[in-house]
């Protein structure tokens, strides 16, 4: 049984690309399936991919008109043992678009049906904020992951965004749950960022990852050679960190180990 998780924060700068792209390739390195989908016009995982956003034959934008089939766009990324469905500028336009057809939001999750048994994992980059592209996400989506920097903002946009899951479960998806909330750009000598990091474990207990995402150079940097950090130095804090993420994510949806003498 495939998931498929959005990885979403309606505030930007938090880490939300390097988390999908990184939590991609932990995924895959660990034997899983994985397909990765830029919906962020942006196009910053499909560049943090290797892959040129501006020489793209189809992308999430035709997927989402019905102009192309999910199959028909998706490409490899060989360096990395994931596939993309690859956005580039074009996706604003979809957006637009989209505002006009009915059964807007759904766009995204019947365009997934015809793969997502093809993967154990479906990742969706979603943009830096909530729209129709984020409600698609939101919709086709069995869990959100929430990257979080731990800043003096991070629980009021938090709040925000916990408020349009829940109107989408209420809604759309019902199925739709907390993946998780994963501290990103973390400094442990920064005292705000330990006392917001306490703050978010008190308030949503196991719900936040144990692994923890710190500032890494070498992570910041991945994205300019168009690898994940576990490709670029898998010995660097930062793919270490993902890579821990990647294993937490597997060990969430792993079955139940059976009782001893239970057979």
């Amino acid at each position: 049984m495939s998931r498929v998780i959005a990885v979403t924060n309606q505030k930007g700068g938090v880490g939300k690309t390097t988390t999908a792209v990184n939590l991609a390739a932990g995924l895959a390195a660990s034997g899983q399936r994985v397909l990765l989908v830029d919906l962020d016009p942006q196009g910053n995982a499909t560049t943090g991919c290797g892959i040129d956003k501006q020489s793209l034959e189809r992308t999430t934008c035709d997927v989402l008109l019905g102009e192309a089939t999910a199959l028909e766009a998706i490409v490899p990324v060989p360096s990395s043992g994931f596939a993309l469905l690859p956005a580039n500028a074009d996706l604003t336009a979809a957006e637009v678009r989209l505002l006009q057809e009915i059964g807007r939001e759904l766009r995204l999750r019947k365009a997934l049906e015809a793969v997502r048994e093809l993967y154990d994992y479906v990742l969706v980059d979603c943009p830096p904020t909530i729209n129709m592209l984020t409600l698609n996400a939101l919709t086709a989506a069995d869990g959100v992951l929430i990257p979080i920097q731990c800043e003096f903002y991070a629980l009021e946009g938090l709040s925000s965004l916990l408020e349009t899951v829940k109107q989408v479960r209420n809604t759309v998806n019902p199925g739709l749950n907390i993946e998780g909330l994963l501290r990103t750009m973390y400094d442990p000598r920064n005292r705000l960022a330990t006392d917001v990091s306490a703050e978010l474990t008190r308030l949503f207990k196991d719900k936040v990852y144990r692994s923890v995402i710190p500032r890494n150079v070498r992570l910041a940097e991945a994205p300019s050679f168009g690898l994940p950090a576990l490709q670029h130095d898998r010995g660097s804090r930062g793919a270490q960190a993902y890579a821990e993420l990647a294993a937490e994510v597997l060990a969430a949806h792993a079955p139940p180990v059976p009782p001893a003498g239970s057979g």
